[in-house]
């Protein structure tokens, strides 16, 4: 053993969004960095891990990364699962950190180089009206983003997630409740996407997330419905547990379709990749178990021409969007990075050498993932209880949000 893990420590801070911070100290001195982060769920993975997981690191030879991944998936007898994939992931990232600082070199050289220099990435932009919203569209673009997702209000309908905020506001006592009327939806999103393209024509990239509210059939009528204004893709139609029912909606329309970023295995997405019934898998590294998993889910992807799209909301830590951008610069079938900025607060607690400029993301040419954790500085941001939305129709029903 050249090497071994002596330390496994647990952090969770709040800069402006909670982040669960995992770092492991080796012996020879080296530090890997993970993320560990689940949105609304982040003191179960932060149990989970010191609890039971980070004793079990102490002794091992950090380079084992393929065992140690092995021994606490099969090991763990409870697989899968949100907080096992994110724990999971969070050692993993942390591990990569160390084998790529170790061998001297940025992770996308560890994992075999780049396909790539830049990854194209799109961010969000919403409004309460139309008019709004495409404000907001454009001042996205003047700040160089090629592709853009478009969420509008619905009149009628009080508060929309992805339009109203984010759930992230001052109170966290309960989460907020949303209200939803599919009908008015499927009248009004088209009007939005023809303004839309009124407005800044056909170059610019236009992305939609429907949140896994529509029914097959819904979804086949949303697709239809927006093929004259050849979005980039259109996000979550139905839920993704409803995987059969993907083929619905793939038989009625040609609209590129995107879902993945609740999946925590590469079981999840196996019927919708093996018969391509989705165009961009969006599973995201800290949620699915780590580089080590994901990068089977990419190869997968890739015997069905199926690409990645991956999840980068600001609930996912700076080293999540350090990893994610090593893991675009190598993998073949790479298709686009959502970013959303992270919170002011977190640059002093974070460091990173990643980058965005005209409308791409760049990986840096730092040893490891790039990405730096300030122990110090997270300990002024304490964590604050938070939940996502939930969502209901009009009526009062409980709803996919």
């Amino acid at each position: 053993m050249s090497d071994r893990i002596i330390a496994a420590r647990v952090v969770v801070c709040s800069p402006g969004r909670n982040y669960v911070t995992l770092i492991i100290e080796t012996a020879s001195g080296l530090t890997g960095i993970g993320d560990a982060t689940l949105n609304g769920r982040e003191l179960a993975v932060a149990s989970y891990l010191a609890d039971h997981v980070a004793p079990l690191l102490i002794g091992r030879d950090p380079a084992q990364i393929e065992d140690i991944w092995q021994y606490l998936y099969r090991g763990a007898y409870w697989r899968r699962g949100p907080v096992t994939m994110t724990a999971i992931a969070g050692i993993d990232v942390a591990l990569w950190d160390i084998k790529a600082k170790a061998a001297g070199m940025p992770l996308y050289q560890l994992l075999g180089g780049a396909s790539r220099e830049r990854m194209l990435c799109y961010t969000h932009a919403d409004g309460a009206d139309i008019a709004e919203a495409l404000d907001a569209v454009a001042a996205k673009r003047e700040h160089g983003f090629r592709a853009v997702r478009v969420q509008a209000g619905v009149p009628g309908l009080n508060r929309i997630y992805g339009v109203h905020g984010d759930g992230a506001g001052d109170s966290y006592a309960r989460p907020i409740e949303g209200d939803w009327d599919t009908s008015a939806y499927l009248r009004h999103t088209p009007k939005l996407f023809e303004a839309a393209r009124e407005r800044f024509g056909p170059e610019l990239h236009l992305l939609h997330d429907a949140h896994h509210r529509l029914t097959p059939n819904e979804a086949a009528q949303l697709g239809r419905s927006l093929e004259p204004y050849r979005l980039f893709w259109v996000e979550d139609p139905v839920t993704a547990e409803a995987q059969e029912g993907w083929r619905r909606v793939r038989s009625q329309t040609t609209v590129p379709l995107a879902v993945g970023e609740v999946f925590n295995s590469i079981w999840d997405a196996q019927l919708l990749i093996t018969e391509r019934l989705v165009d961009y898998l969006r599973a995201t590294i800290v949620h699915a178990g780590g580089i080590t998993h994901v990068r089977r889910i990419a190869d997968l992807c890739a015997l069905y021409s199926v690409r990645t799209g991956f999840h980068g909301a600001n609930d996912l830590s700076p080293v999540t969007m350090g990893a994610a951008l090593h893991f675009g610069r190598w993998v073949p079938n790479f298709g686009i990075q959502e970013y959303a900025a992270h919170p002011a607060q977190a640059e002093e607690v974070f460091g990173w050498d990643w980058s965005y400029a005209g409308g791409h993301l760049l990986s840096g040419e730092a040893a490891g993932h790039g990405v730096t954790f300030d122990e110090q500085a997270a300990a002024r941001f304490p964590y604050r209880r938070q939940y996502l939305d939930v969502n209901r129709l009009t009526d009062g029903t409980m709803w996919d949000w």
